[in-house]
């Protein structure tokens, strides 16, 4: 188990959004972080944060005291904010082109950079983690630190969230080969940051396209299960991925629909087993945020659901059912994750502890 001697000082960069907001709920009891700075677009720059957010606060969990009255700063004024804080979390709602400018310039003010966002997924040197899958591609991190030339910053990556509910179970079950996959996600409306008072068109409504999130869900994956070569990620080939993603009328909770064909065939029992007995480093640490069980599986017919299962292990763990053999695949099964939990700050936060336990974000 890793403790912490000190909390850490942390901002918030894109504080106004609904990932940042989701940060904000994730860090008002946390043990190791001390959330001391907000930072979001000059709109809101200079104003209590209750009031740059009037009307647009889209937690179910009200609004922390504890920020009501801080000042949100200018995100574009870096080194008011770097000076603040340890590390900051980046939720900023730009073009890819202008988040990795803005990110790039944090890590060069000496301030670690956790990233929501996909800008710098592909930059080759930056590290895009699920704590359980690949925390050794942290290692990345030095390389990144001689093209930057930082000491302390750098930027570190989580990844999308349409693939949380099934790349874990992939994982599990890697030592079987999972060699072709097809995955259909049913995303909620949360993923693109709307409620239904802000999207009433999606009540009684799927939408069979979701820009990007294809690709992403094909690709991503294979960088995890890559490796650190030449200071740099080289993705893995050791699947084929196809994905279909559709979004649906839930508020949270991202369900995925999955083929798998095997390279050497397990059983049933085989395969449940493999889903039950995973983990990682998180749980082995006992990190603040990590699931004590990050997959359960369901053997009910009719699970997983989201209104039953999307908050298992506060969300940042995932729920699996209907496992089964197909008649053109070797196996079937149904996933399940939260995707503003697991999928977006959750899934930001539990980066964070991993990167402290392991020494790469330390205090000034």
């Amino acid at each position: 188990m890793f403790k912490l001697d000190k909390k850490l000082k942390v901002g918030i960069v894109g504080a106004t959004g609904m990932v940042g907001q989701r940060f904000i709920t994730l860090l008002e009891n946390h043990p190791w972080f001390d959330l001391v700075c907000l930072a979001a677009s000059p709109r809101s720059a200079g104003k209590p944060y209750e009031e740059a957010v009037a009307g647009r606060w889209k937690m179910e969990t009200p609004m922390p005291d504890s920020v009501k009255n801080m000042t949100v700063f200018d995100a574009s004024e870096v080194q008011t904010v770097a000076d603040q804080v340890d590390f900051i979390f980046s939720a900023v709602d730009m073009d890819k082109d202008a988040i990795r400018a803005l990110e790039d310039e944090y890590a060069k003010a000496e301030c670690p950079v956790v990233s929501n966002n996909s800008a710098h997924r592909w930059t080759e040197d930056v590290p895009m983690v699920v704590p359980e899958i690949n925390p050794e591609h942290y290692e990345v991190i030095k390389y990144q630190k001689e093209r930057l030339g930082t000491k302390r910053g750098f930027v570190a990556v989580k990844p999308n969230c349409s693939i949380q509910s099934y790349t874990p179970v992939l994982t599990a079950w890697k030592k079987f080969e999972p060699k072709e996959v097809v995955v259909t996600t049913y995303q909620a409306i949360s993923g693109a940051g709307k409620t239904f008072d802000e999207w009433p068109e999606m009540v009684g409504n799927i939408i069979p396209f979701i820009g990007g999130e294809e690709e992403k869900s094909e690709q991503e994956p294979l960088k995890l299960w890559g490796k650190v070569e030449d200071g740099v990620i080289k993705k893995s080939d050791c699947m084929t991925i196809t994905s279909q993603c559709i979004r649906v009328p839930v508020l949270d909770g991202h369900t995925a629909a999955v083929f798998v064909n095997f390279g050497t065939k397990p059983s049933k029992d085989e395969l449940i087993k493999a889903l039950k007995d995973f983990s990682g480093k998180p749980q082995e640490l006992e990190l603040p945020s990590a699931p004590k069980q990050f997959i359960q599986y369901l053997e009910e017919d009719d699970r997983p659901q989201v209104s039953l299962d999307v908050n298992y292990e506060n969300g940042m763990g995932v729920s699996v059912g209907r496992l089964r053999e197909d008649i053109m695949f070797d196996y079937k099964f149904v996933g399940l994750s939260h995707n503003t939990l697991r999928g977006a700050a959750g899934g930001g936060v539990i980066s964070a502890e991993m990167l402290v336990a392991e020494g790469y974000i330390t205090a000034k």
